[in-house]
Order: C-alpha cells, then sequence, then structure tokens
C-alpha cells in the first residue's frame, strides 16, 4: 500500500477555471509540465491529461472535456520555460494531439541526472534522492482515457510534477558545479528540435521486421508479414494497440506453424489469442491463406547487413576505446558521449578536425569538443 499524496491540486475542466489557470501561467516564471496518455490501451494515442505545477500550486487540466477552448492555455504555456522530465515523449505527444511547440527554454530533469552520471533516472528515484520522498507508481500504467479517474489516479499525476522545480534547483547546481550546464542546455535544444521535425514515413520493407526473425526461412518470412500487416489493420479497427490483438512471439509461433503445414488453419486453442474469434478469426485465416499463396520469389528476404570492413573495425576499435577512457574520466557511461551508430559514421568518414567530426555526424558540439582531440589521434594511428 503506497502513502497517500498530501499534495492538493485544481482539477481543471470548466472554462472559467481554464482562463483563470492561463492567466496565471502568464504571470510565472517557469512551468513544471508533465502529460498522461493511453498509448498503453488505444492505437490512436492522446493526450489524457496535462499536469502543472506553478510555484507551490498544482494542477490537473483536463483535455478530453468537451467544449473548451484550449487554444490561449496551449499558447500561454508555449510561451514559458518549462521543466519535465523525459521531455522527448511529452513534446512529442503534446505537438501531435494539439500541434503544441514550445517557444522557451526547456530544463529535462532525467537528461541532467544523466548527463551527472546518475546511474537511476526514472523520476521516483530522482524524487527520493534529493528531495527524500517516496512516490507511489501503482497507477503507472493506468487507462487515462476513462472517466471518472480516482483518487489514487489523479494523486499519482499530480506527483509527477510537483517535485520539478525543486529537482530543477538542486540538478543545476550540480550541473554549474561540474561545469556541465551548457551540456545540458545544448541536450535539451536538440530534443526540442528532434521533436519539431516530421517523422520520415515508414519503409514498407521495414516496419514488419519485429524481432527474432534472424533464423526463420523466407517463406516464414513471408507469413510474418502477412500476419503482422493482418494485426495492424485490427488493431487500427479496434483503436487498440497492436500488442493486445496479439503478440510478436504469437506471430513468429503461428507463421513458424502455417509455413510448415499447408492446409493448417488456425483454431482457438492452438496459440491463438482468446480475443480472436468470430469475424477476426475468418480474417486471420484469409491471411494466413494469402501468405500461402504466394509465389517462391514473392517471399521476402532477410535483410542484408551492412559488410564487415577490416579498416573500418581497426577504427570503430579504437573510437570506441577512445570514447570509453574519456567517458570514464567524466564518470558518464560511454553512450552518452557517443553512441555506436555515431561511432561507425566517423570511423567510415576518418574525419581530420573537430568541424569535420560535426559536419559529418550528429554529434552535438560539446560532444564533439570532449571527444575530438583523443577521436582525431586515434583516427590518425590506424
Amino acid at each position: 500500500m503506497c502513502p497517500k499524496s498530501i499534495a492538493p491540486f485544481e482539477y481543471v475542466d470548466k472554462a472559467a477555471p481554464l482562463a483563470k489557470l492561463t492567466s496565471r501561467i502568464g504571470k510565472a516564471k517557469r512551468v513544471a509540465l508533465d502529460t498522461e496518455a493511453d498509448s498503453l490501451y488505444h492505437y490512436f494515442e492522446k493526450v489524457c491529461l496535462i499536469q502543472l505545477s506553478i510555484n507551490d500550486r498544482n494542477y490537473i487540466v483536463d483535455p478530453l472535456a468537451e467544449d473548451l477552448d484550449y487554444g490561449p492555455f496551449l499558447k500561454a504555456l508555449a510561451s514559458k520555460p518549462l521543466v519535465l522530465h523525459g521531455a522527448d515523449y511529452d513534446l512529442r505527444m503534446l505537438r501531435s494531439s494539439f500541434e503544441f511547440l514550445p517557444e522557451g527554454e526547456v530544463f529535462d530533469t532525467m537528461l541532467a541526472a544523466q548527463l551527472l552520471g546518475y546511474e537511476q533516472l526514472g523520476l521516483a528515484a530522482l524524487v527520493e534522492r534529493i528531495v527524500g520522498v517516496t512516490l507511489c507508481k501503482d497507477n503507472k500504467k493506468s487507462d487515462w482515457s476513462r472517466r471518472p479517474l480516482s483518487p489514487s489516479q489523479l494523486e499519482y499525476a499530480c506527483d509527477d510534477t510537483r517535485f520539478l522545480e525543486t529537482l530543477a534547483q538542486v540538478l543545476t547546481r550540480e550541473l554549474k558545479k561540474l561545469r556541465r550546464a551548457a551540456w545540458h542546455e545544448e541536450t535539451c535544444a536538440t530534443m526540442i528540435s528532434a521533436t519539431r521535425r516530421d517523422k520520415p514515413p515508414p519503409d514498407p520493407d521495414d516496419q514488419w521486421r519485429i524481432k527474432g526473425l534472424r533464423d526463420l526461412k523466407r517463406k516464414q518470412l513471408a507469413f510474418v508479414r502477412e500476419l503482422w500487416y493482418w494485426r495492424e489493420e485490427q488493431a487500427q479497427n479496434a483503436d487498440r494497440p497492436p500488442f493486445k490483438i496479439m503478440g510478436n512471439r504469437q506471430i513468429i509461433d503461428l507463421a513458424v506453424r502455417a509455413a510448415g503445414r499447408r492446409t493448417w488453419i488456425p483454431r482457438n486453442g492452438q496459440g491463438i489469442p482468446r480475443n480472436c474469434r468470430g469475424r477476426r478469426l475468418e480474417s486471420l485465416t484469409e491471411a494466413i491463406e494469402r501468405a500461402r499463396a504466394l509465389r517462391q520469389s514473392e517471399w521476402p528476404s532477410h535483410k542484408k547487413g551492412r559488410k564487415p570492413n577490416h579498416e573500418c573495425s581497426r577504427e570503430m576499435e579504437a573510437l570506441t576505446a577512445a570514447t570509453k577512457g574519456v567517458a570514464e574520466t567524466l564518470g558518464l557511461a560511454p553512450s552518452i558521449l557517443a553512441p555506436r551508430a555515431t561511432l561507425r559514421t566517423i570511423a567510415l568518414s576518418r574525419p581530420r578536425t573537430m568541424d569535420e567530426i560535426l559536419d559529418c555526424s550528429s554529434m552535438m558540439r560539446w560532444q564533439a569538443e570532449l571527444l575530438s582531440p583523443s577521436f582525431l589521434e586515434a583516427l590518425e594511428k590506424v
């Protein structure tokens, strides 16, 4: 049993309180922000709650309330500096649901903790470490689209913002002490830019390739592909997450079974989810028959991996060692300084200056400034 929150909050689902909150935002220096979405329960995910803390006052805005104009509220919010934890997801969801784009600075407490070398980056872990309060996470997987929300759900939602300003102040002092505040500012700015960019359209030859296909034969891949598209259509029609229609492991098992038998058709009790009956079961059978009717020339192939390059491998080894050495001196994970994909790009490009490192890779300037001396020396030796 989790201890109850003692923080009061105002639930905003009417025009007058929303207008009052909008006015208060306009006078605020900075706003702590979080959201709750329904991605665990719906295919077409949306923001279901917007939590805010301004000074010592906490608010939970219900964006699903009907007949409310959220335009002025969102405009006021976008103009203010914001504090979030793991801001990437929240900003993407706010953009997709409301076309929300922050205009001010964003302080991400998770990124700050990461740059300080914290091992535990979750909000609850940070609050316990810095504030000494244990947060209850019982409602982490709630269906936030359902109304009414329970008192425990609302307390959980309130807890997600009420400590953010305190965390930001403490983490800012630590970042400045280690001279990493500029790193955090650039990292947050890069994250914001990424959330503003549209996602590229999915590659039809990539999106169905789930984990666990390495050992499958081409014929079995054909069944996986057809079953994946079947699941996607069923999920859209039911507005349910794909994993609640059929799990990835079930798709693979079903594909292997169907590919190995000429006339086998699925029936309940044979590894088929209990929700797969009636018309859904009929459509599943049709998907299997479509895969079975494909000619061998129509079966998909495994994606060809990058061919090994001996010289590139040597450079990768040298760059990896250089990154690890710098990371150890800073008390950080090497991936924070340069993920493996970045190292591969640099290894293939063989830059000769820091500016060339920045041009050929997606590294931020603070990362390049830290690593370029070691990188350039390492590349010279291989």
